[in-house]
C-alpha cells in the first residue's frame, strides 16, 4: 500500500524545514509503512534532533512507531517545556 504522509516540524525543526525549502506540511511518498527511525533517515533529520513524534495527533516514541501512508506526522525536538509536554502527552524520551 503506497501513499503520502504529511510531516511538520515543531520549534527548531521549523527552521530546518524552511532552510530546505520544504512546505509545511512536507509531503512524503511512502511505498509501504515505515518505522520512526527510518523516517528520520529518509528525511535526513538527525536522531538527536527529535525527541518524540506526534502521529495523527497522538504523542508516540520514535523507536516503537510505524508510520503508514495517509498518516500526519509532527517531529518534536528536545526542549519542549514541561507544561507543553504534559498537554502534548510526551511523558518520556523516545521508546
Amino acid at each position: 500500500m503506497s501513499g503520502t504522509i504529511e510531516v511538520v516540524g515543531f520549534m527548531d525543526l521549523t527552521r530546518l524545514f524552511r532552510d530546505r525549502g520544504w512546505a509545511s506540511p512536507h509531503l512524503v511518498e511512502l511505498d509501504a509503512p515505515i518505522a520512526g527511525p527510518d523516517l528520520l533517515r529518509l528525511l535526513d533529520v538527525p536522531d538527536e534532533a527529535v525527541e518524540s513524534l506526534m502521529v495523527n495527533h497522538r504523542a508516540v516514541g520514535v523507536d516503537g512507531t510505524t508510520i503508514h501512508p495517509g498518516d500526519r506526522v509532527a517531529l518534536v525536538p528536545p526542549g519542549v517545556p514541561g507544561p507543553h509536554r504534559f498537554c502534548l502527552g510526551i511523558y518520556q524520551r523516545r521508546g
